[in-house]
């Protein structure tokens, strides 16, 4: 009962003032931050159950993205070994960041959400899919105004680039049920916090209606 009244007390402090629905715009693209096998591998030290039910749930999101001719962008990390000099503070901070190197299995794509050989791999350092990268200028260039994330995790990765598109000028659609962390409770509060300052929290199902599709799993 307390969880409850919790939850409705933040709902009541929020609404009217940080429960704007910005919705899609003209044209968008899916952006799939950091789904590398260190998330989804048991023995890894960034394991998280939660994102390897994201990843299954973003294949068959992404089979859909693709054959409606959406604009898929994928990223990835990876620092220079030994000296990790371009992770900065970061990997000083997160020393286990330190497996985000080449040959490191750990560091590869997901299997069933692999890009395609069309499709941009974005290389970062940090947190943001914007930082330091060429993201926000190839988005422009490509006519997108709407940012639709998937991708881990929802209060490192996921977050920062939601902030950062957000301040770059792009509409922020975060899919809740393909993006994951290693606990509920950041990842349930990140939602939170993206859905009422940065973007719209929808679900898969209905980013799959926006583009014309029929989710018949959830259906």
């Amino acid at each position: 009962m307390s969880d409850i009244k919790s939850n409705n007390d933040v709902l009541n402090n929020y609404q009217g003032v940080w429960d704007t629905k910005i919705g899609f715009g003209a044209k968008s693209a899916l952006l799939l931050v950091d789904f590398m096998k260190a998330y989804t591998t048991p023995n890894s030290l960034l394991y998280a159950p939660d994102v390897v039910n994201a990843v299954a749930k973003t294949e068959s999101v992404l089979k859909q993205a693709r054959k409606t001719g959406e604009m898929v962008i994928h990223t990835n990390i990876r620092y220079h070994s030994p000296s990790f000099a371009d992770g900065g503070t970061w990997v000083k901070k997160a020393p286990v960041m330190r497996e985000m190197v080449e040959g490191n299995i750990l560091a590869e794509f997901c299997p069933g959400v692999i890009p395609q050989t069309n499709e941009l791999v974005i290389t970062k350092q940090y947190a943001s899919a914007f930082f330091g990268t060429t993201l926000a200028s190839t988005l422009t260039a490509s006519g997108i105004d709407t940012v639709v994330i998937a991708g881990c995790s929802t209060s490192g990765c996921v977050r920062a680039t939601a902030v950062d598109a957000m301040q770059h000028g792009f509409r922020v659609i975060v899919l809740e049920d393909c993006v994951g962390d290693r606990h509920k409770s950041p990842h349930d509060a990140n939602l939170f916090d993206i859905n009422s300052k940065y973007g719209d929290v929808i679900s898969s199902a209905d980013y799959l209606q926006y583009i014309g599709v029929v989710d018949t799993v959830s259906a």
